[in-house]
């Protein structure tokens, strides 16, 4: 049995894996789904003092609580700055790193550098009458939809869980100076259907703990959790 632990990315909420936990439980593995402060029923602690920290301590408590070892961590979007900082934190409870569709961040780089475009989100949000609240991107003509989901149904449902992310979490650099995390194998899974000036980095050939880079593919949009969850659990079961 293996313990995969989903952390959801900006705006949205742990019930957006709800359609791939069933898979990976009825595999005989341990599935947690978290929703980090500040979103669903989490959002009445949503404040300007949120960021990164934040949500790594969400994800390190959780695994300290539960004692959980040789965990397979999967960060969706702006949780791969997420993974990565709980990786530094305590390495030797991760057993691998999953990005996906995610950031991945050097030491010192906030999500505005490896995503440009997010300077403009930051801009808008420092900018308006709170001064720190990032709406949801709003939804965008076929084949990109809301997050890349098009079907009218789960388009209102995703809509219902979305919330506001404070600026802080794209503006906070994340810190990444423990050796022992680049022992860590990853794997990256790219989503294939991506909007203009949404253009991710290359993943370079070697990963840092020296093995080739392992890069999976899904003709999907950016939320394949709710698009294309059975391939997806395919995918991750490949790595328990």
């Amino acid at each position: 049995m293996s313990t995969y632990l989903l952390v959801h990315g900006a705006w949205h909420t742990g019930q957006c894996w709800e359609r791939v936990v069933p898979f990976l439980a009825s595999a005989g593995h341990r599935v947690a789904t978290p929703t980090l402060t500040g979103y669903g029923d989490k959002a009445h602690l949503l404040s300007p003092e949120v960021g990164i920290g934040t949500h790594v301590d969400d994800v390190v408590r959780l695994i300290a609580e539960e004692d959980l070892t040789e965990v397979i961590l999967v960060g969706h979007s702006y949780a791969g700055l997420v993974i990565s900082s709980v990786a530094n934190r305590i390495p030797d409870r991760i057993a691998h790193l999953v990005y996906l569709d995610a950031m991945v961040p050097e030491d010192g780089e906030s999500a505005a550098d490896i995503l440009p475009v997010t300077q403009v989100l930051i801009d808008q949000a420092l900018n308006s009458e709170s001064g720190w609240r990032i709406p949801p991107l709003p939804e965008m003509p076929p084949p990109f939809g809301l997050f890349g989901v098009t079907d009218p149904a789960d388009v209102a449902w995703l809509r219902a869980t979305l919330s506001d992310q404070p600026v802080r979490c794209v503006q906070d650099r994340v810190r990444l100076d423990n050796p022992a995390m680049n022992k860590i194998p990853r794997t990256h899974i790219h989503c294939t259907l991506v909007p203009d000036g949404f253009d991710r980095r290359p993943v370079p050939a070697t990963q840092p703990n020296g093995s080739p880079a392992q890069v999976q593919e899904l003709p999907t949009g950016h939320d394949c959790m709710v698009t294309m969850p059975r391939e997806l659990a395919g995918l991750l079961l490949k790595l328990g």
